[in-house]
């Protein structure tokens, strides 16, 4: 396994940032651990309130300190917001396997395919930098978004752990264990991701109302226009090269 705890790996494309989670980053945590606590409900562990997202954070440094976990905390680049965190944890260098989870994001994130671009970069990097042989997920077995979200992207389902721990609330919970093994991930899996994006893509303009067709129809004849104007003028041209990029902290 080609993995070193002591290195701060930046994983990012055009929509997310992950980056180790620091102390500092209490700051970005703390509103949803005090305005949205049900993020929590099929946790084995609750993090809502300020004390239980400070001890959390603590203890996340800690275990990439003891070399058990190492934590990313989250960011939507098209927002500049941080949307949650994720982790890698049992990470096992003689079997070259490791799990992710214990991943939650905030509601105005959820759904709007933030999770894909997330799990893509992390899938990338465990199999093509870490060099693992397999990735585990778990989850609670009444938790049937989550565990569609984990098949959507090529996960398999490998059976269920019958009340195999607790829950923040203190009732027992089954398991679900799904994976993705390597030659699942270059055959099958990383080619998965370009669908679902395509999907998404062509989904969101079939889906479409008349009327928003018709906006953005209108607004497309008002640009056409108005640089139709202003190419007739000698003196004046217009300008599209100005865009925002947003970079790595």
């Amino acid at each position: 396994m080609n993995f070193q705890f002591s290195v701060d790996y930046t994983l990012e494309n055009d929509s997310v940032l992950l980056r180790p989670l620091i102390y500092d980053d209490i700051q970005y945590l703390l509103p949803f651990a005090l305005n949205e606590p049900s993020l929590w409900t099929y946790s084995l562990k609750s993090t809502a309130g300020d004390k239980a997202m400070i001890e959390y954070v603590e203890d996340a440094i800690n275990s990439r300190r003891n070399h058990k976990e190492y934590t990313f905390i989250v960011f939507d680049k098209k927002t500049g917001n941080c949307a949650g965190r994720t982790r890698f944890y049992d990470i096992q260098p003689v079997s070259d396997t490791v799990q992710l989870g214990f991943t939650w994001y905030g509601k105005d994130f959820q759904g709007t395919g933030l999770n894909k671009h997330c799990k893509y970069l992390l899938l990338e990097f465990a199999f093509e930098k870490m060099e693992v042989r397999r990735v585990e997920f778990r989850a609670d077995y009444r938790n049937k978004r989550s565990i569609a979200a984990m098949k959507s992207i090529g996960c398999k389902e490998e059976g269920i752990l019958r009340s195999n721990g607790y829950c923040a609330d203190g009732s027992r919970r089954d398991s679900i264990v799904l994976s993705i093994l390597k030659n699942e991930w270059y055959d099958e899996v990383k080619k998965t991701f370009s669908t679902n994006w395509h999907s998404e893509i062509t989904g969101s303009i079939d889906g479409m109302s008349y009327h928003q067709i018709t906006k953005i129809f209108d607004q497309l004849l008002s640009l056409i226009s108005s640089i139709t104007s202003l190419t007739t003028c000698s003196d004046v041209k217009p300008n599209f090269s100005s865009r925002t990029v947003y970079g790595a902290e």
